[in-house]
């Protein structure tokens, strides 16, 4: 999903003349420690850096002592931390313009069974407060 996420961030900052500076938050979901850590070698190699402004939910939902380098359900993982602590965080006047980047994968059966790629997808959101 580090793939798609980049692809879309790439696409999304493109379109908009934006940059990861421009947000008080970037937040991706559900790449958890490894994803993330890959996602923030990817936008290197295209000469994007993501600053101490990056998270990503799959991160933030669990302690680091848990050693989930995974993370979780993308769904539960990016509706739980968007609607807890984000949304605290914008009404607190903390983060007024975000940038949020569900993932997720299209598993099936069929194309698992097969061999198959598992296509990962990514949608861009600006929030603002």
């Amino acid at each position: 999903m580090a793939p798609a996420a980049r692809d879309t961030m790439l696409s999304h900052f493109r379109n908009t003349k934006t940059l990861p500076k421009d947000y008080d938050l970037i937040l991706t979901g559900d790449l958890g420690k490894l994803g993330s850590e890959i996602l923030i070698d990817l936008m290197e190699d295209e000469g994007v850096e993501l600053g101490l402004n990056y998270g990503d939910c799959g991160q933030m939902y669990y302690r680091r002592e848990q050693k989930t380098l995974c993370g979780g359900s993308g769904a539960g993982c990016c509706a739980t931390v968007f609607n807890s602590y984000v949304i605290k965080k914008m009404r607190a006047g903390e983060y007024k313009k975000i940038l949020f980047l569900p993932t997720g994968a299209l598993l099936s059966t069929t194309s698992t069974q097969q061999g198959d790629t598992i296509p990962g997808v990514c949608h861009a959101i600006v929030i603002e407060a």
